[in-house]
């Protein structure tokens, strides 16, 4: 598939298609010189590349993780992981402002919680787990039981 049909299916930019070329991320099929032709998987290809720049890779890992189209489990569960975590610290902080927008508190400052979001958020451990267990430095006495 030549190089402006590539893009005009794909959409995605004749010249970010020679950048992916560069990168390793796409082969041309064509001789040094003639113009760039894809071979029939390359809208596959550019998919994957996008899923991987989506959930946060660089074109680097992604080139990694597409050497012959297998994908580097590890390095799936390790950025879902991280993905995980992000999450969380994002609600945690959500909750935080929707209550400083709610506290009855004249003062934000003398609301107690939102004494805590300060300083997790400052530490830069906003985990949803130190918002309700008391914040960093005062570990449980016992796991929590499950019911």
């Amino acid at each position: 598939m030549d190089i402006a049909d590539v893009a005009k299916r794909t959409g995605v930019p004749a010249s970010t298609l020679r950048y992916y070329e560069k990168k390793g991320l796409l082969k041309s099929l064509a001789g040094r010189g003639q113009r760039r032709q894809f071979a029939a998987d390359v809208a596959d290809r550019l998919a994957l590349i996008a899923l991987g720049q989506a959930a946060g890779f660089s074109l680097d890992e992604v080139g990694a993780m597409l050497v012959d189209l297998q994908v580097d489990r590890q390095m799936l569960i390790a950025k879902a992981d991280e993905i995980d975590a992000r999450v969380k610290r994002l609600q945690a902080m959500s909750k935080g402002l929707r209550h400083a927008a709610q506290c009855p508190e004249d003062d934000h400052l003398a609301c107690p919680k939102f004494q805590r979001l300060m300083k997790l958020s400052a530490a830069g451990v906003l985990g949803e787990k130190h918002l309700h267990q008391g914040g960093p430095g005062k570990p449980r006495s016992q796991p929590p039981r499950r019911t």
